[in-house]
């Protein structure tokens, strides 16, 4: 997607989560749709013992939120697009550093980080470039884990087939060998790769995908 048409598409997704922020933290939809990733990525950042950390795509900050709460880290940050979406967020935790960027530019100097994570938000990224970014701002063994929409087959219905058009975003809805790809091409060892687990009645699939940069 070329830099004109990425903008436009940017600025898109940013005024419709602005937008739609209150909605997103309903408990129906916590509970179904972001708690299960989010709940893998506590359990990753508590193994590894993980001191600096961003949460990309944070939305309403309740990840960032969480992790600040149950791991006391020595730093936590919220980076987000949408102004809607960090309101929300700011009022959530005074603890959490909450910043504006895009994940393909992240407002961190070189190895600052000792862990990215980011949930249900990966399909909006230019995600070869956002990979890149990741593995430049973390400190060599800390580690970038991406749960991602990854459907195990085609999903009925024009609103998900819409969200995973290719003319939208190229690389929206990656299978797993492509995730593994775009990870070891931006300098990652593939660590762990495997479905995020769900109540089977939900069509949502995610892939959660860890690499550690050596």
């Amino acid at each position: 997607m070329s830099l004109p048409s990425r903008r436009g598409f940017n600025e898109a997704v940013t005024g419709f989560w602005g937008f739609a922020a209150p909605v997103y933290d309903t408990a129906v939809v916590q509970r179904w749709v972001y708690r299960p990733p989010q709940n893998e990525m506590i359990a990753l950042l508590r193994a590894h013992g993980s001191r600096r950390v961003a949460d990309v795509g944070c939305g309403t900050g309740i990840l960032a939120d969480r992790i600040e709460r149950e791991l006391q880290p020595d730093a936590v940050y919220g980076v987000d697009l949408s102004e809607g979406m960090l309101e929300q967020a700011a009022g959530r935790s005074t603890r959490v550093q909450w910043l504006r960027a895009p994940a393909e530019q992240l407002p961190f100097d070189d190895a600052a980080l000792d862990a990215v994570v980011t949930t249900s938000a990966f399909h909006w990224f230019n995600q070869p470039a956002a990979l890149r970014e990741f593995h430049r701002v973390l400190a060599p063994g800390g580690f970038a884990a991406v749960a991602t929409l990854s459907p195990r087959q085609r999903l009925p219905g024009l609103q998900i087939q819409w969200l995973l058009a290719n003319r939208l975003n190229p690389s929206h809805a990656p299978t797993p060998g492509e995730m593994r790809t775009m990870f070891t091409e931006a300098g990652f060892a593939v660590e762990d790769q495997h479905r995020v687990r769900r109540p089977v009645w939900t069509p949502i699939s995610d892939l959660l995908t860890v690499g550690v940069k050596t």
